[in-house]
């Protein structure tokens, strides 16, 4: 113990270095400069014209996306897209007039002439008679009337109740008496409803898709006509007994009917392929430095 104890001083008693000696290569932080951020990208180019980052950082507002990188690489790709049209522009001669697109956004001259560009150098045919036709009969599905649905409900809210619990003890006596005596919805809805409805029995008039709260059409579509729902019905607005009163099934509608609509999904289809092959083209036959543009022809297109 003793000679550890001596050894211990003898370490100790060591002079200290030199603070020369230890810090003499030390030098403090300039902090009256603040470090320069990283860029967010390389380079961007097209063609040898760089395309800023502070460019990219305002478009990616335009651009919604699961996290920000996301958001900045579609940013990215639509403005290289957009230079890339714009050369185009340029070596044909191209530039458009101003137009006015609505009261509350005019177009910007960039704008008027990359429409011009497509306008010019993308031709797509007119959807023929037959063409429409045949899409029509291949798919019926999307063309008929959707269904209604005449119903009534009795709704017993929340916050009138008190609470949830004393609204459902409510829609629960309220049930029990309907499936004794089902002829007395109407009267019941007049008395105890507090949707507007009740003044008229509870009758909601005609149904269609989206008019409702989701768990109030998905009860609908469960009930066979004259039939009253066995269990209440939760929605934000509070408890539903709902009786379906009729069903109007949905009917397909004839091809003269849906023709032009049918010519216009057609042709929009056809001009969104023919700007991609566009892009495509412009985007194999330039020099594009600091990024991928691999799917780059949907930034138009979108």
């Amino acid at each position: 113990m003793a000679n550890l104890l001596n050894t211990i001083r003898k370490k100790s008693a060591r002079p200290a270095q030199d603070a020369s000696e230890s810090y003499g290569t030390y030098q403090e932080i300039d902090t009256t400069v603040p470090p320069k951020a990283r860029p967010c990208f390389d380079q961007i180019s097209v063609n040898g014209d760089e395309i800023p980052e502070q460019s990219i950082l305002s478009e990616a507002q335009n651009h919604p996306a699961d996290n920000p990188s996301e958001a900045l690489f579609a940013a990215a790709k639509a403005l290289v897209v957009r230079q890339l049209l714009l050369c185009r522009a340029k070596e044909l001669g191209v530039k458009a007039e101003l137009r006015d697109e609505t009261e509350s956004r005019t177009e910007t001259e960039e704008d008027a002439t990359i429409r011009l560009l497509i306008e010019t150098e993308i031709d797509v045919p007119q959807a023929s008679e037959d063409e429409c036709l045949r899409y029509y009969e291949n798919n019926k599905e999307r063309f008929s009337s959707e269904p209604l649905w005449e119903a009534r409900h009795i709704l017993i809210g929340f916050e009138q109740s008190g609470s949830r619990q004393a609204a459902l003890d409510t829609i629960q006596k309220l049930l029990a008496i309907l499936k004794e005596k089902p002829a007395e919805f109407s009267a019941l809805a007049g008395d105890f409803s507090v949707c507007p409805s009740a003044s008229q029995g509870g009758n909601l008039g005609q149904l269609s898709r989206g008019s409702t709260v989701d768990e109030f059409e998905n009860a609908l579509e469960e009930l066979q006509e004259g039939e009253i729902t066995q269990e209440p019905v939760e929605s934000r607005y509070g408890f539903h007994i709902i009786r379906l009163d009729r069903k109007i099934e949905g009917s397909q509608l004839p091809f003269d009917m849906v023709q032009e609509r049918v010519a216009g999904w057609l042709e929009a289809s056809a001009w969104s392929r023919a700007v991609s092959q566009y892009i495509a083209l412009l985007t194999s036959n330039a020099e594009i430095k600091g990024i991928s543009m691999t799917g780059a022809e949907s930034s138009l297109v979108q």
